[in-house]
Protein backbone atom coordinates (compact mmCIF):
# COMPACT_ATOMS: atom_id res chain seq x y z
CA UNK A 1 0.00 0.00 0.00
CA UNK A 2 2.86 2.38 0.83
CA UNK A 3 4.35 1.81 -2.63
CA UNK A 4 1.02 2.59 -4.31
CA UNK A 5 0.66 5.80 -2.28
CA UNK A 6 4.22 6.82 -3.15
CA UNK A 7 3.60 6.10 -6.84
CA UNK A 8 0.42 8.17 -6.73
CA UNK A 9 2.30 11.07 -5.18
CA UNK A 10 4.91 10.83 -7.95
CA UNK A 11 2.15 10.81 -10.57
CA UNK A 12 0.51 13.87 -9.00
CA UNK A 13 3.82 15.70 -8.90
CA UNK A 14 4.43 14.84 -12.55
CA UNK A 15 0.98 16.17 -13.46
CA UNK A 16 1.72 19.45 -11.70
CA UNK A 17 5.10 19.76 -13.41
CA UNK A 18 3.47 19.02 -16.77
CA UNK A 19 0.87 21.70 -16.14
CA UNK A 20 3.52 24.30 -15.31
CA UNK A 21 5.52 23.39 -18.41
CA UNK A 22 2.42 23.79 -20.57
CA UNK A 23 1.63 27.12 -18.92
CA UNK A 24 5.12 28.30 -19.82
CA UNK A 25 4.55 27.26 -23.42
CA UNK A 26 1.26 29.16 -23.56
CA UNK A 27 2.83 32.26 -22.05
CA UNK A 28 5.77 32.25 -24.46
CA UNK A 29 3.42 31.84 -27.41
CA UNK A 30 1.34 34.77 -26.19
CA UNK A 31 4.45 36.95 -25.98
CA UNK A 32 5.50 35.91 -29.48
CA UNK A 33 2.04 36.73 -30.85
CA UNK A 34 2.21 40.18 -29.26
CA UNK A 35 5.67 40.91 -30.66
CA UNK A 36 5.29 39.31 -34.10
CA UNK A 37 1.77 38.14 -35.03
CA UNK A 38 2.88 36.80 -38.40
CA UNK A 39 5.69 34.75 -36.88
CA UNK A 40 3.18 33.18 -34.50
CA UNK A 41 0.90 32.33 -37.42
CA UNK A 42 3.67 30.69 -39.44
CA UNK A 43 4.96 28.79 -36.42
CA UNK A 44 1.61 27.01 -36.02
CA UNK A 45 1.62 24.84 -39.19
CA UNK A 46 5.38 24.35 -38.96
CA UNK A 47 5.04 23.16 -35.38
CA UNK A 48 2.29 20.67 -36.22
CA UNK A 49 4.36 19.15 -39.01
CA UNK A 50 7.49 18.92 -36.85
CA UNK A 51 5.58 17.43 -33.90
CA UNK A 52 3.83 14.90 -36.14
CA UNK A 53 7.12 13.84 -37.72
CA UNK A 54 8.89 13.49 -34.37
CA UNK A 55 5.96 11.54 -32.92
CA UNK A 56 5.99 9.07 -35.80
CA UNK A 57 9.76 8.65 -35.55
CA UNK A 58 10.25 8.55 -31.77
CA UNK A 59 7.03 7.55 -30.00
CA UNK A 60 4.02 6.77 -32.22
CA UNK A 61 2.00 5.74 -29.15
CA UNK A 62 2.22 9.33 -27.88
CA UNK A 63 -0.08 10.58 -30.64
CA UNK A 64 -3.39 12.19 -29.83
CA UNK A 65 -5.07 12.44 -26.46
CA UNK A 66 -3.66 9.41 -24.68
CA UNK A 67 -6.97 8.35 -23.17
CA UNK A 68 -7.69 5.82 -25.97
CA UNK A 69 -4.26 4.27 -25.36
CA UNK A 70 -5.00 3.86 -21.65
CA UNK A 71 -8.43 2.38 -22.38
CA UNK A 72 -6.94 -0.12 -24.83
CA UNK A 73 -4.11 -1.06 -22.47
CA UNK A 74 -6.49 -1.51 -19.55
CA UNK A 75 -8.61 -3.98 -21.53
CA UNK A 76 -5.72 -6.40 -21.90
CA UNK A 77 -4.44 -8.83 -19.31
CA UNK A 78 -0.81 -9.55 -18.62
CA UNK A 79 1.73 -9.68 -15.83
CA UNK A 80 3.65 -6.56 -16.77
CA UNK A 81 3.16 -3.57 -19.03
CA UNK A 82 6.63 -2.11 -18.75
CA UNK A 83 7.36 -3.17 -22.32
CA UNK A 84 4.02 -1.84 -23.53
CA UNK A 85 4.84 1.35 -25.47
CA UNK A 86 1.32 2.70 -24.99
CA UNK A 87 1.99 3.17 -21.28
CA UNK A 88 5.77 3.34 -21.15
CA UNK A 89 7.71 6.09 -19.42
CA UNK A 90 9.56 6.77 -22.67
CA UNK A 91 6.28 7.43 -24.46
CA UNK A 92 4.85 9.74 -21.83
CA UNK A 93 8.16 11.56 -21.41
CA UNK A 94 8.12 12.40 -25.10
CA UNK A 95 4.44 13.31 -24.90
CA UNK A 96 5.06 15.87 -22.15
CA UNK A 97 7.71 17.63 -24.21
CA UNK A 98 5.75 17.43 -27.46
CA UNK A 99 2.56 18.83 -25.92
CA UNK A 100 4.44 21.76 -24.37
CA UNK A 101 6.13 22.41 -27.71
CA UNK A 102 2.80 22.43 -29.52
CA UNK A 103 1.34 24.90 -27.04
CA UNK A 104 4.39 27.07 -27.66
CA UNK A 105 3.46 26.90 -31.35
CA UNK A 106 -0.13 27.90 -30.61
CA UNK A 107 -1.83 24.55 -31.32
CA UNK A 108 -5.34 24.19 -29.91
CA UNK A 109 -4.71 21.23 -27.61
CA UNK A 110 -5.23 20.43 -23.95
CA UNK A 111 -2.99 18.74 -21.40
CA UNK A 112 -5.76 16.85 -19.58
CA UNK A 113 -5.93 13.80 -21.88
CA UNK A 114 -2.14 13.53 -22.03
CA UNK A 115 -2.05 13.83 -18.23
CA UNK A 116 -4.25 10.72 -18.02
CA UNK A 117 -1.69 8.77 -20.06
CA UNK A 118 1.20 10.23 -18.04
CA UNK A 119 -0.21 9.40 -14.61
CA UNK A 120 -1.44 5.96 -15.67
CA UNK A 121 2.02 5.11 -17.02
CA UNK A 122 3.80 6.34 -13.89
CA UNK A 123 1.50 4.54 -11.45
CA UNK A 124 1.73 1.34 -13.46
CA UNK A 125 5.49 1.48 -13.95
CA UNK A 126 6.13 1.96 -10.23
CA UNK A 127 3.66 -0.63 -8.93
CA UNK A 128 3.16 -3.34 -11.55
CA UNK A 129 5.97 -5.46 -10.12
CA UNK A 130 4.35 -5.81 -6.70
CA UNK A 131 3.55 -9.36 -5.72
CA UNK A 132 -0.09 -9.86 -4.88
CA UNK A 133 -0.79 -6.24 -5.76
CA UNK A 134 -3.64 -4.77 -7.78
CA UNK A 135 -4.29 -6.06 -11.28
CA UNK A 136 -3.02 -4.37 -14.43
CA UNK A 137 -6.51 -3.08 -15.15
CA UNK A 138 -6.98 -1.66 -11.65
CA UNK A 139 -3.67 0.17 -11.77
CA UNK A 140 -4.34 1.73 -15.16
CA UNK A 141 -7.87 2.75 -14.24
CA UNK A 142 -6.65 4.30 -10.99
CA UNK A 143 -3.79 6.04 -12.76
CA UNK A 144 -6.13 7.44 -15.38
CA UNK A 145 -8.50 8.72 -12.70
CA UNK A 146 -5.58 10.42 -10.99
CA UNK A 147 -4.83 12.21 -14.25
CA UNK A 148 -8.26 13.81 -14.50
CA UNK A 149 -8.25 14.67 -10.80
CA UNK A 150 -4.82 16.28 -11.00
CA UNK A 151 -5.41 18.09 -14.29
CA UNK A 152 -8.62 19.82 -13.17
CA UNK A 153 -8.14 19.67 -9.38
CA UNK A 154 -11.43 17.75 -9.31
CA UNK A 155 -11.00 14.49 -7.36
CA UNK A 156 -14.62 13.39 -7.59
CA UNK A 157 -14.59 13.89 -11.36
CA UNK A 158 -11.51 11.67 -11.51
CA UNK A 159 -13.37 8.82 -9.86
CA UNK A 160 -16.42 9.32 -12.06
CA UNK A 161 -14.26 9.42 -15.18
CA UNK A 162 -12.60 6.14 -14.21
CA UNK A 163 -15.96 4.41 -13.85
CA UNK A 164 -17.67 6.03 -16.82
CA UNK A 165 -14.92 6.05 -19.43
CA UNK A 166 -11.93 3.86 -18.59
CA UNK A 167 -13.41 1.03 -16.52
CA UNK A 168 -16.86 1.12 -18.13
CA UNK A 169 -18.24 -0.14 -14.84
CA UNK A 170 -21.73 1.01 -15.73
CA UNK A 171 -23.29 0.40 -19.10
CA UNK A 172 -24.23 3.57 -20.92
CA UNK A 173 -27.92 2.85 -20.79
CA UNK A 174 -27.73 2.74 -17.00
CA UNK A 175 -25.85 6.04 -16.98
CA UNK A 176 -28.62 7.74 -18.93
CA UNK A 177 -31.33 6.22 -16.75
CA UNK A 178 -29.58 7.30 -13.55
CA UNK A 179 -29.21 10.89 -14.73
CA UNK A 180 -32.73 10.99 -16.15
CA UNK A 181 -34.23 9.85 -12.85
CA UNK A 182 -32.20 12.36 -10.84
CA UNK A 183 -33.03 15.21 -13.23
CA UNK A 184 -36.74 14.38 -13.31
CA UNK A 185 -37.01 14.16 -9.54
CA UNK A 186 -34.97 17.34 -9.10
CA UNK A 187 -37.13 19.24 -11.56
CA UNK A 188 -40.28 18.04 -9.81
CA UNK A 189 -38.93 19.04 -6.42
CA UNK A 190 -38.00 22.47 -7.74
CA UNK A 191 -41.42 22.94 -9.31
CA UNK A 192 -43.21 21.96 -6.10
CA UNK A 193 -40.93 23.52 -3.49
CA UNK A 194 -39.14 26.27 -5.35
CA UNK A 195 -35.45 27.10 -5.08
CA UNK A 196 -34.51 26.29 -1.49
CA UNK A 197 -31.36 25.05 0.19
CA UNK A 198 -31.54 22.33 2.84
CA UNK A 199 -29.54 24.34 5.37
CA UNK A 200 -30.45 27.74 3.97
CA UNK A 201 -29.13 29.78 1.06
CA UNK A 202 -25.36 29.55 0.73
CA UNK A 203 -24.93 32.09 -2.07
CA UNK A 204 -26.90 34.28 -4.38
CA UNK A 205 -28.16 32.84 -7.62
CA UNK A 206 -29.63 34.36 -10.73
CA UNK A 207 -33.03 33.33 -12.01
CA UNK A 208 -32.74 29.56 -11.62
CA UNK A 209 -36.03 28.86 -13.39
CA UNK A 210 -34.63 30.33 -16.61
CA UNK A 211 -31.53 28.13 -16.25
CA UNK A 212 -33.69 24.99 -16.07
CA UNK A 213 -35.54 26.14 -19.21
CA UNK A 214 -32.36 26.91 -21.10
CA UNK A 215 -30.42 23.77 -20.07
CA UNK A 216 -32.03 21.29 -22.51
CA UNK A 217 -31.95 23.80 -25.37
CA UNK A 218 -28.27 24.53 -24.88
CA UNK A 219 -27.61 20.83 -24.27
CA UNK A 220 -29.19 19.90 -27.61
CA UNK A 221 -27.19 22.57 -29.46
CA UNK A 222 -23.90 21.55 -27.84
CA UNK A 223 -24.66 17.87 -28.42
CA UNK A 224 -25.19 18.51 -32.11
CA UNK A 225 -22.00 20.56 -32.52
CA UNK A 226 -19.94 18.24 -30.29
CA UNK A 227 -21.22 15.14 -32.05
CA UNK A 228 -20.33 16.66 -35.41
CA UNK A 229 -16.82 17.33 -34.14
CA UNK A 230 -16.34 13.73 -33.03
CA UNK A 231 -17.77 12.35 -36.27
CA UNK A 232 -15.38 14.39 -38.42
CA UNK A 233 -12.46 13.51 -36.15
CA UNK A 234 -13.34 9.81 -36.36
CA UNK A 235 -13.37 10.06 -40.15
CA UNK A 236 -9.85 11.51 -40.02
CA UNK A 237 -8.14 9.25 -37.46
CA UNK A 238 -10.60 6.48 -36.65
CA UNK A 239 -10.09 2.76 -37.26
CA UNK A 240 -12.36 2.63 -40.31
CA UNK A 241 -10.87 3.28 -43.73
CA UNK A 242 -12.08 6.55 -45.25
CA UNK A 243 -10.71 8.75 -48.04
CA UNK A 244 -9.21 10.98 -45.34
CA UNK A 245 -7.48 8.16 -43.45
CA UNK A 246 -6.14 6.70 -46.69
CA UNK A 247 -4.69 10.05 -47.75
CA UNK A 248 -3.23 10.55 -44.28
CA UNK A 249 -1.59 7.12 -44.37
CA UNK A 250 0.04 7.91 -47.73
CA UNK A 251 1.08 11.50 -46.95
CA UNK A 252 1.13 11.96 -43.15
CA UNK A 253 3.29 15.07 -43.12
CA UNK A 254 1.40 16.69 -45.98
CA UNK A 255 -1.82 16.00 -44.11
CA UNK A 256 -0.34 17.51 -40.93
CA UNK A 257 0.67 20.57 -42.94
CA UNK A 258 -2.87 20.97 -44.27
CA UNK A 259 -4.19 20.69 -40.72
CA UNK A 260 -1.72 23.37 -39.68
CA UNK A 261 -2.90 25.66 -42.46
CA UNK A 262 -6.53 25.20 -41.34
CA UNK A 263 -5.52 26.07 -37.78
CA UNK A 264 -3.61 29.10 -39.05
CA UNK A 265 -6.68 30.35 -40.94
CA UNK A 266 -8.78 29.94 -37.77
CA UNK A 267 -6.21 31.92 -35.78
CA UNK A 268 -6.06 34.64 -38.42
CA UNK A 269 -9.85 34.94 -38.68
CA UNK A 270 -10.32 35.06 -34.91
CA UNK A 271 -7.38 37.42 -34.25
CA UNK A 272 -5.65 34.78 -32.15
CA UNK A 273 -8.60 33.53 -30.09
CA UNK A 274 -8.04 29.97 -31.27
CA UNK A 275 -4.46 29.75 -30.03
CA UNK A 276 -3.57 27.34 -27.24
CA UNK A 277 -5.74 25.45 -24.79
CA UNK A 278 -8.28 28.24 -24.35
CA UNK A 279 -7.98 28.58 -20.57
CA UNK A 280 -7.79 32.37 -20.51
CA UNK A 281 -10.58 32.85 -23.05
CA UNK A 282 -12.96 30.47 -21.25
CA UNK A 283 -12.15 31.99 -17.87
CA UNK A 284 -12.84 35.47 -19.19
CA UNK A 285 -16.30 34.44 -20.39
CA UNK A 286 -16.90 32.45 -17.21
CA UNK A 287 -16.20 35.52 -15.10
CA UNK A 288 -18.71 37.54 -17.09
CA UNK A 289 -16.28 39.66 -19.11
CA UNK A 290 -17.49 40.65 -22.57
CA UNK A 291 -16.12 38.51 -25.35
CA UNK A 292 -16.76 37.18 -28.82
CA UNK A 293 -18.36 33.90 -27.84
CA UNK A 294 -19.44 32.79 -31.29
CA UNK A 295 -16.06 33.62 -32.84
CA UNK A 296 -14.28 31.75 -30.05
CA UNK A 297 -16.51 28.69 -30.45
CA UNK A 298 -16.17 28.53 -34.24
CA UNK A 299 -12.42 29.11 -34.32
CA UNK A 300 -11.71 26.65 -31.49
CA UNK A 301 -13.87 24.01 -33.21
CA UNK A 302 -11.78 24.25 -36.38
CA UNK A 303 -8.41 24.67 -34.66
CA UNK A 304 -8.97 21.78 -32.22
CA UNK A 305 -10.15 19.49 -35.00
CA UNK A 306 -7.07 20.37 -37.05
CA UNK A 307 -4.66 19.73 -34.17
CA UNK A 308 -6.35 16.47 -33.16
CA UNK A 309 -6.53 15.13 -36.72
CA UNK A 310 -2.88 15.92 -37.48
CA UNK A 311 -1.54 12.99 -35.47
CA UNK A 312 0.42 15.13 -33.01
CA UNK A 313 0.07 14.71 -29.23
CA UNK A 314 -2.65 16.72 -27.51
CA UNK A 315 -5.94 16.43 -25.67
CA UNK A 316 -9.52 17.57 -26.20
CA UNK A 317 -10.76 18.55 -22.75
CA UNK A 318 -9.55 22.13 -22.36
CA UNK A 319 -10.25 23.22 -25.97
CA UNK A 320 -13.70 21.63 -25.69
CA UNK A 321 -14.42 23.59 -22.52
CA UNK A 322 -13.37 26.78 -24.32
CA UNK A 323 -15.58 25.95 -27.30
CA UNK A 324 -18.52 25.26 -25.00
CA UNK A 325 -17.91 28.49 -23.12
CA UNK A 326 -18.13 30.35 -26.41
CA UNK A 327 -21.39 28.61 -27.36
CA UNK A 328 -22.91 29.31 -23.95
CA UNK A 329 -21.87 32.95 -24.03
CA UNK A 330 -23.27 33.41 -27.52
CA UNK A 331 -26.53 31.77 -26.44
CA UNK A 332 -26.82 34.17 -23.50
CA UNK A 333 -26.45 37.13 -25.86
CA UNK A 334 -29.24 35.82 -28.05
CA UNK A 335 -31.63 35.49 -25.10
CA UNK A 336 -30.36 37.90 -22.40
CA UNK A 337 -33.86 38.21 -20.91
CA UNK A 338 -34.00 34.46 -20.22
CA UNK A 339 -30.64 33.47 -18.83
CA UNK A 340 -27.53 34.64 -17.00
CA UNK A 341 -24.34 34.85 -19.06
CA UNK A 342 -22.25 33.13 -16.37
CA UNK A 343 -24.67 30.25 -15.96
CA UNK A 344 -24.91 29.72 -19.71
CA UNK A 345 -21.14 29.69 -19.99
CA UNK A 346 -20.97 26.97 -17.33
CA UNK A 347 -23.73 24.92 -18.95
CA UNK A 348 -22.17 25.33 -22.39
CA UNK A 349 -18.80 24.08 -21.16
CA UNK A 350 -20.30 20.95 -19.61
CA UNK A 351 -22.74 20.26 -22.44
CA UNK A 352 -20.23 20.62 -25.26
CA UNK A 353 -17.69 18.42 -23.47
CA UNK A 354 -20.42 15.83 -23.03
CA UNK A 355 -21.28 16.14 -26.71
CA UNK A 356 -17.69 15.50 -27.77
CA UNK A 357 -16.70 12.67 -25.42
CA UNK A 358 -20.23 11.39 -24.61
CA UNK A 359 -19.47 11.18 -20.89
CA UNK A 360 -22.30 13.15 -19.25
CA UNK A 361 -21.50 12.27 -15.65
CA UNK A 362 -17.85 13.25 -15.96
CA UNK A 363 -18.69 16.47 -17.79
CA UNK A 364 -21.28 17.53 -15.23
CA UNK A 365 -19.14 16.67 -12.21
CA UNK A 366 -16.08 18.51 -13.58
CA UNK A 367 -18.07 21.74 -13.83
CA UNK A 368 -19.78 21.10 -10.48
CA UNK A 369 -16.40 20.88 -8.78
CA UNK A 370 -15.02 23.82 -10.74
CA UNK A 371 -17.90 26.17 -9.91
CA UNK A 372 -18.89 24.77 -6.50
CA UNK A 373 -22.38 26.11 -7.15
CA UNK A 374 -24.97 23.64 -5.80
CA UNK A 375 -27.84 25.44 -7.52
CA UNK A 376 -26.50 24.39 -10.94
CA UNK A 377 -26.26 20.66 -10.20
CA UNK A 378 -29.65 19.80 -11.71
CA UNK A 379 -29.36 22.02 -14.81
CA UNK A 380 -25.83 20.74 -15.44
CA UNK A 381 -27.00 17.14 -15.40
CA UNK A 382 -29.97 17.95 -17.62
CA UNK A 383 -27.75 19.78 -20.13
CA UNK A 384 -25.13 17.00 -20.28
CA UNK A 385 -27.75 14.25 -20.56
CA UNK A 386 -29.42 16.10 -23.42
CA UNK A 387 -26.08 16.67 -25.11
CA UNK A 388 -25.20 12.99 -24.78
CA UNK A 389 -28.52 11.92 -26.29
CA UNK A 390 -28.24 14.29 -29.27
CA UNK A 391 -24.56 13.53 -29.82
CA UNK A 392 -25.34 9.82 -29.86
CA UNK A 393 -27.61 10.37 -32.85
CA UNK A 394 -24.76 12.02 -34.75
CA UNK A 395 -21.89 9.81 -33.55
CA UNK A 396 -22.80 6.21 -32.73
CA UNK A 397 -19.69 5.31 -30.71
CA UNK A 398 -18.04 7.57 -28.09
CA UNK A 399 -14.89 8.99 -29.61
CA UNK A 400 -12.41 7.68 -27.01
CA UNK A 401 -13.70 4.13 -27.25
CA UNK A 402 -13.76 4.27 -31.03
CA UNK A 403 -10.16 5.50 -31.14
CA UNK A 404 -9.14 2.85 -28.59
CA UNK A 405 -9.75 0.27 -31.33
CA UNK A 406 -6.73 1.62 -33.19
CA UNK A 407 -4.54 1.05 -30.13
CA UNK A 408 -5.56 -2.52 -29.34
CA UNK A 409 -2.73 -4.93 -29.98
CA UNK A 410 -3.40 -7.78 -32.35
CA UNK A 411 -2.69 -11.24 -30.94
CA UNK A 412 0.49 -12.95 -32.10
CA UNK A 413 0.39 -16.06 -34.27
CA UNK A 414 1.01 -18.24 -31.19
CA UNK A 415 -1.84 -16.54 -29.31
CA UNK A 416 -4.16 -16.95 -32.28
CA UNK A 417 -3.28 -20.64 -32.43
CA UNK A 418 -4.01 -21.03 -28.73
CA UNK A 419 -7.36 -19.27 -29.09
CA UNK A 420 -8.24 -21.48 -32.04
CA UNK A 421 -7.48 -24.61 -30.02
Amino acid sequence: MAVIVAASICAGAAAVGFAKLCDQGIELQRRLADVSPWAALVLLPVGLVVATWLTREIAPEAAGSGIPQVIAASEESGPSGRSDPRISLRTVGFKVLAAAFLLLCGASIGREGPTVQVTAAIVFALTSGLRGGPSRRALLVAGGAAGVAAAFNTPIAGVVFAVEEIAKGFDRRSNSIIILVVVASGAAAYALSGNYAYFGEMRGQANLASVWVAAPILGALCGLVGGAFSRVLAAAIGPKATPITRFKARRPLVFAGLCGLAAMVAALASHGLSYGAGYAEAKSLFEGHPGRGLVLAASKWVATLAASASGAPGGLFAPSLATGAGIGSAFARIAPWLVSSRDMTVLGMAAYLAGVVQAPLTSAVILMEMTRDPALVGPLMLATLTARAVSGRVMDEPIYHLLAMTWRRRPTAAQQSTLAD
